[in-house]
Order: structure tokens, then C-alpha cells, then sequence
């Protein structure tokens, strides 16, 4: 209380100049209509400015509940695309389901479910992704992983809450993928080397595949059709044999998948089922 005291008694006189002049502005601004006009007007200005400064904080800091909303309706939409569904090919029995396309219902086959990559590694011969879903929220080995560009990898092993995802960058990784203007197959391997190649195997020299032809997903893949790979990078011709080894670019940037989507095949357990009754029947 005696600092107040004194402090006020030090500064009395400054401080009754600043009381002044704020008295003075304060007549002047209310009845004057040109001074109070242009008062208004710059405090508009500033306030306007203070606003929009703290309107973009304020949308910096909702970016990642906007991008979780965000997902969530690609999620709906990806779910919604009638490539997920499909009728068994038959005009004697109609399966039903939630979609209908040309008086048809087709039943659905894929299902997508959006995840954060919580780990993830490209510089290894063999590498892999970690997921933050698992067994409690329906996943299950055998699953694809897609990204929003192109294909990530194969679910291996779940717990609880978490997946375990072997990358296209493996080097035991197999994928059905083929040209998307000649429709020719083959499959996508990585040889270890740049985590921006992967190569396009058993195409053969008959296609005639050309520099910035894209490569997707065939129908004989886990995943589902027409999800995009890459781009063709480079065409070597196999002196050995009539096919080329394609280098492909990957679409997916490796080093900057956050999140991804988790696609079931509703219908791969009873495909398997019947695979391996016939196996058995030979």
C-alpha cells in the first residue's frame, strides 16, 4: 500500500496529464461529428484488423478438429461409391443390399475405415507402418491400407487398438496392378533401392507401355480395382524374355503418410472358402 502511495505521489503530475488529455479526447470525440467520424472509422479499422488476427489463430489451432471432420466424410463418401458394391453375376437371384444402380441392388464389397499412422519407416529393405486401429474397431489381417493418393500396404498382424501394416516398400510385397489404358496385368514389387520407385513386373512387350502411363489396381488384387499406384517412370525391355521391367513412381509419398484408410473385402472370406474346397475337391 505505501509503494501504491508513493508511486502516485512520484507520478502525480504525469498521471493528471494523461487523465487530461484522455478527457479532452473523449469532449472532443463526442461532440465534434468529423472528429467522431473519423474516430469510428479507424477504430473500426483496428478492431477489424485485431479480429482477423485472432480469427486466424483461433483457425489455426481447429485445423486438426477440421481434418478429423474432414475424414470422416471422405470416409462416408468412399463408402457411398458404387464400386464398392457389387450383384453376384446371376439373373436368377438378386442379392440385397443398400445401393441401387440401373434397377439393380448390389451388394457391398468394400468397406473403408480412416486411421492415423502412428509409425512409419521407408530407409529399410523391408519396411512397415503401424496404425492406430486395431481388432476393437473391426480390423483384421488380410485388410489393404489405401492413402489418399495411391496404395500403402497389407495388414499383417492387429491388437487391440493397433495394426501392423507391411509397406509397399517391402520386398516380399506382391500387388495385381496393371496399365489403366490397355488393361494388361502384372504385379508391383519394390527392389529395396528408393522409397519413390517401386517396379511393374510381367508386362508384356505385345502392351507397348509408354513414359506417364498410369498403373492401377487389377481385379485379380487384394485391393480394390482402379486404385491408383503411379506413373511409368521408365521402360526396360527384358532381353531375355518378351516382357519389360517397368519402373513405376509412386503416387504415395512414404515419408508423409499421417493418415490412411483401411479397406475390408466383405466378401474375401467366403472367395477363400470356396478356393480352398476346390483345392481340395482336385
Amino acid at each position: 500500500m505505501r509503494n501504491l502511495i508513493a508511486f502516485l505521489r512520484r507520478h502525480s503530475i504525469f498521471l493528471l496529464f494523461v487523465l487530461t488529455e484522455v478527457l479532452c479526447f473523449a469532449l472532443l470525440f463526442r461532440y465534434n461529428r468529423y472528429q467522431q467520424s473519423v474516430y469510428l472509422n479507424k477504430s473500426s479499422e483496428i478492431t477489424g484488423r485485431l479480429q482477423k488476427r485472432y480469427s486466424n489463430v483461433e483457425q489455426y489451432f481447429s485445423l486438426e478438429e477440421e481434418n478429423v471432420s474432414l475424414r470422416k466424410k471422405i470416409v462416408e463418401l468412399q463408402n457411398r461409391l458404387s464400386d464398392n458394391f457389387q450383384s453376384a453375376d446371376t439373373s436368377r437371384e438378386i442379392k440385397t443390399g443398400k445401393f441401387k444402380q440401373d434397377s439393380v441392388w448390389k451388394e457391398r464389397k468394400y468397406l473403408y475405415m480412416d486411421a492415423m499412422v502412428i509409425n512409419n519407416s521407408i530407409s529399410q529393405p523391408n519396411n512397415y507402418l503401424t496404425l492406430h486401429r486395431g481388432s476393437k474397431q473391426g480390423i483384421k489381417p488380410g485388410m489393404v491400407v489405401v492413402g489418399p493418393e495411391g496404395i500403402v500396404g497389407t495388414v499383417l498382424d492387429v491388437s487391440t487398438n493397433f495394426s501392423y501394416v507391411m509397406s509397399l516398400l517391402h520386398k516380399q510385397s506382391r500387388v495385381s496392378a496393371g496399365l489403366r489404358k490397355t488393361g494388361e496385368t502384372g504385379r508391383i514389387e519394390w527392389d529395396g533401392a528408393d522409397p519413390r520407385f517401386v517396379q511393374l513386373k510381367d508386362i508384356s512387350k505385345s502392351s507397348k507401355p509408354i513414359k506417364g502411363d498410369t498403373v492401377e489396381t487389377s481385379v485379380f488384387s487384394d485391393f480394390p480395382p482402379g486404385i491408383p499406384v503411379g506413373v511409368i517412370e521408365k521402360v526396360i525391355p527384358d532381353k531375355i524374355n518378351a516382357f519389360y521391367s517397368i519402373q513405376v513412381r509412386l503416387f504415395t509419398n512414404f515419408s508423409k503418410v499421417r493418415h490412411v484408410f483401411i479397406v475390408e473385402n466383405l466378401q474375401r472370406d467366403e472367395q477363400i472358402e470356396l478356393e480352398k474346397r476346390s483345392k481340395i475337391i482336385k
